[in-house]
C-alpha cells in the first residue's frame, strides 16, 4: 500500500550559518561573495534547467541537474533545497510520477525561497 504525505505549501527554509562563515573564513569576505554571488547564479538556472527537462520529459537530464542543484545548494549551506533536490532524483529514478509532480512543485517552491533569502541575507559571514 503507498503512503501518502501531504506537503505544505509553504516550509521554512534555511541558510548553514556555519557553512557560511566557513567559506568566509577560507576565501575571504568580498572574495566568498563573489563565490557565493556565482553559486546563485548556477542555482538559479539549474532550477530553471530542471524543471525544463521536466517538462520536456527528459528525465535523464532531469536527473543530471538534480544532481548538480543539491550539490550546488549543499556548498552554500542550502540543505533543504538540497535535500529536495535529492528526492527529485529519487523519484524520477523510481519512476514515482506521482510524487514527482509534488516533488517538483516542493523543489520550485524551496528553490525560490531559498534564492531569495540567500540573496536578501546581508550578514554573510
Amino acid at each position: 500500500m503507498a503512503h501518502v504525505k501531504a506537503l505544505p505549501l509553504s516550509e521554512p527554509v534555511s541558510i548553514d550559518k556555519r557553512r557560511m562563515s566557513d567559506i568566509v573564513n577560507e576565501l575571504g569576505e568580498r572574495t566568498a561573495r563573489n563565490v557565493i554571488g556565482q553559486s546563485l547564479e548556477q542555482l538559479g538556472a539549474t532550477l530553471t534547467a530542471t524543471d525544463k527537462a521536466l517538462t520536456d520529459k527528459d528525465f535523464a537530464n532531469a536527473v543530471a541537474h538534480a544532481d548538480v542543484l543539491a550539490r550546488l545548494a549543499w556548498r552554500v549551506g542550502l540543505p533543504v533545497l538540497a535535500a529536495v533536490a535529492q528526492n527529485l532524483g529519487d523519484c524520477v529514478e523510481q519512476r514515482n510520477h506521482t510524487a514527482l509532480d509534488a516533488v517538483r512543485a516542493r523543489l520550485i517552491r524551496v528553490g525560490d525561497h531559498s534564492l531569495a533569502m540567500i540573496r536578501d541575507n546581508s550578514e554573510i559571514g
